[in-house]
C-alpha cells in the first residue's frame, strides 16, 4: 500500500455537495471532514462482521464492539500511566437504563428511546432473540456464554416490551461479567429473521456482510482484506455521542508502509507494528505510543497432545527446555512484554495468572528428555502461525525453528492467512503452533476454563484433556461463587502446577498492547478485548 493509494480513501471526505472553487473553501471543508474522521491502518482486518459468526477473527471483534450494544458495560478507571482502563469489578447500563441483581436472577429495564440502525425500536424480544442466538449457534459464542453459566434459552425471559430477566442456573461470579463482553450483543431480530432460512435460522450469512445493531457506529462499506468504513449513528442513546463521525480502517500489510503513513501524518492510529518500531517511535517522541500488558493473556507455543509425538509429556518438556526464550524477548519483543519463563526453582506457585513457569533454555536437558522419549534422532513437523500478526509471529517462529533443530526437531513453517486462522484452530489438526490467548474476564479460572478444560473449546488448541485438571477448574469456579477462599486458592495453585507439569502449551511472555497515535488523538481506552473503542476517541 503506497501513500498515494491510501490517500485515495480520504480524498472524497469533503465530497458530496457542490463546492465553490475557491481553494480556501475547499481546504476548510476538507479540514472539517478530516478532523471528524479517524484513519486507522493495521496489518489485517475482519473476516466477518458478526461476533456470532463461524470463525470470526480478532479484528472482527472491533467491528462488533463499536457497532452493537450490550445490556451492560464496564465503568472506567485510571490504569497504568494514567491510561483509562476498564474496571473489572464495576458495571453500568448500556442498553439497560437500570438493572437489579437478585439472588438467582438479574432484571434489566431497557432504554425506551434506543433504536436499531434502521430506525426500529430495541425491545425485550430483540434481547431474548439475541441471547438465544448466542447460546444456540455453537462454537466460540456459545462456549463464551457458557463461561458465565448462560447456556439455555429458557434463562432469558421477556417480562414486557422493555423489561427482560435473566435467570441463573447456579451461582457463578462470572455471570454478570460475561454479559459485558462482546458476544451478548443485541441484534435487530426482525431484520435478521427476514434474511434467515431453514439452513441458516440465525441469519449468520446476512450478518457476516453487514451490521444489524443499535451501536454507536454502523458499517457502510466493507471490502474484505482492504478496507472497513464506519459512520457514526447519530441516534445512538447508550452513551455520549462520539466526536468521531467517520472511521476509515485500511489494511496495509507492510509494516514499513504503516509506520511511514503514521510518521507523515497520513494515518491517525496504528497497531500491530514490529516492537522495534514502537520502541523507536517512543524514543523520537513525534507520536503518542501506549504500551500496556494484555490482561490475563499470554503468547505461547502449543502442541496437539492427540498427535504423536506430542502425546508424550517428555517430548513436550523437551520442547519447553529447547525454546529460545530470551532471544525472543530481545530480538522479537524488544522488551515490550513480561517474561513468563525462568521462575526460580524454589518459587512458590501464586494464586494468579499469568505467572512464569520454571523452564528455561537448557539444551542438555532437552536432548536428554528426547532420548528418554526414544526420539534421540529427532522428528519432522510443522509450526504454524497467524499471518494477521506476522510482525511478531514470523520472527518468533524462525527463532523457534532454529532452536528446535538443535535437538533434532526439524520444522517447516506454515503461514496461515488471518482470515482462516480461527477455522484452522478449530480443526485442531496443527501439531505445533504459536498463538495468543487473552481472557476477556480477568480471572485465572476463566483462562483455564477456555484453554485447559476437557470441554475442549476452540482455545484448548492442544486438545488437552485431564480429569484432574477439570476437577480443579470446576472446583475453583464453585469456590469463587461460594466465597470459599481456601478452596479457591488451593484449586488455582493446583491447576497452574498441573499445567506446567503436563505442559501442553508453553507460555513465552505476556504481550503488550501497543498503539501509536498522532499527538492530536485523545480518548484511547484499554479494554479486555484489546481493540479500539472509537466511541471515546477524539481529534484535536
Amino acid at each position: 500500500m503506497k501513500r498515494r493509494d491510501f490517500l485515495k480513501s480520504v480524498s472524497g471526505l469533503a465530497a458530496g455537495a457542490a463546492l465553490p472553487a475557491a481553494p480556501d473553501v475547499i481546504t476548510s471543508a476538507y479540514a472539517d471532514a478530516r478532523s471528524e474522521t479517524l484513519l486507522i491502518v493495521s496489518e489485517g482486518g475482519p473476516n466477518n462482521l458478526d461476533i456470532h459468526g463461524v470463525g470470526t477473527n480478532v479484528p472482527g471483534y472491533e467491528v462488533s464492539w463499536n457497532c452493537y450494544d450490550r445490556l451492560i458495560s464496564h465503568e472506567m478507571k485510571s490504569g497504568p500511566g494514567g491510561v483509562p482502563y476498564y474496571d473489572r469489578d464495576k458495571f453500568k447500563g448500556e442498553l439497560a437504563e437500570e438493572f437489579k441483581i437478585d439472588d438467582m436472577s438479574v432484571t434489566f429495564k431497557l432504554r425506551k428511546n434506543a433504536k436499531f440502525h434502521d430506525g426500529a425500536p430495541v425491545t425485550a424480544k430483540d434481547v431474548k432473540w439475541s441471547l438465544d442466538r448466542a447460546v444456540s449457534v455453537g462454537g466460540f459464542p456459545t462456549f463464551q456464554m457458557s463461561a458465565g453459566s448462560l447456556t439455555k434459552p429458557e434463562q432469558f425471559v421477556v417480562i414486557d416490551d422493555y423489561t427482560v430477566r435473566i435467570d441463573f442456573l447456579k451461582k457463578d461470579r462470572l455471570t454478570i461479567p460475561d454479559l459485558a463482553v462482546i458476544v451478548p450483543c443485541i441484534v435487530n431480530s426482525e431484520l435478521v429473521k427476514k434474511h434467515s432460512s431453514e439452513k441458516d435460522p440465525w441469519g449468520l450469512e446476512y450478518t457476516k456482510q453487514q451490521t444489524a445493531g443499535s451501536g454507536a457506529y454502523k458499517v457502510t462499506k466493507w471490502t474484505a482484506g482492504t478496507e472497513v468504513v464506519m459512520e457514526r449513528n447519530d441516534d445512538w442513546v447508550c452513551g455520549p455521542l462520539p466526536k468521531i463521525k467517520r472511521v476509515i480502517w485500511r489494511m496495509v500489510p507492510q509494516a514499513g508502509n504503516r509506520r511511514a503513513l503514521l510518521e507523515r501524518g497520513d494515518a491517525d492510529v496504528s497497531y500491530e507494528l514490529p516492537n522495534k518500531d514502537f520502541q523507536e517511535m517512543k524514543a523520537n517522541g513525534k507520536l503518542n505510543v501506549v504500551s500496556l500488558p494484555f490482561s490475563n493473556g499470554i503468547q505461547y507455543i502449543g502442541m496437539n497432545v492427540t498427535r504423536p509425538p506430542f502425546d508424550n509429556p517428555k517430548v513436550r518438556q523437551a520442547v519447553a527446555y529447547a525454546l529460545p526464550y530470551q532471544k525472543i524477548m530481545d530480538a522479537v519483543m524488544f522488551g515490550l512484554a513480561n517474561p513468563m519463563f525462568g521462575a526460580p526453582a524454589d518459587k512458590p506457585t501464586e494464586v494468579a495468572w499469568p505467572q512464569p513457569h520454571k523452564y528455561n533454555t537448557d539444551m542438555d536437558k532437552a536432548k536428554a528428555l528426547m532420548a528418554e522419549a526414544g526420539l534421540a534422532g529427532g522428528f519432522e513437523t510443522t509450526i504454524s502461525f497467524d499471518l494477521n500478526f506476522a510482525g511478531v509471529n514470523e520472527p518468533l517462529c524462525v527463532l523457534v525453528q532454529e532452536s528446535l533443530a538443535q535437538i533434532g526437531i526439524k520444522t517447516t513453517i506454515n503461514k496461515v492467512p488471518g482470515a482462516n486462522w480461527r477455522t484452522e484452530l478449530n480443526k485442531k489438526e496443527m501439531p505445533l503452533f504459536t498463538n495468543v490467548f487473552s481472557g476477556w474476564l480477568d480471572y485465572p479460572e476463566y483462562f483455564f476454563y477456555w484453554c485447559y478444560h476437557g470441554n475442549n473449546s476452540v482455545f484448548n488448541t492442544m486438545s488437552y484433556k485431564s480429569a484432574e485438571m477439570d476437577k480443579l477448574i470446576d472446583g475453583a469456579r464453585t469456590a469463587a461463587a461460594s466465597g470459599d477462599k481456601a478452596a479457591y486458592d488451593a484449586d488455582v495453585k493446583g491447576f497452574v502446577d498441573l499445567a506446567f507439569t503436563d505442559i501442553p502449551r508453553i507460555p513465552l511472555y505476556q504481550p503488550f498492547v501497543n498503539v501509536a497515535m498522532q499527538k492530536n488523538i485523545s480518548g484511547y481506552q484499554y479494554w479486555f478485548h484489546r481493540r479500539l473503542d472509537y466511541r471515546a476517541m477524539a481529534k484535536g
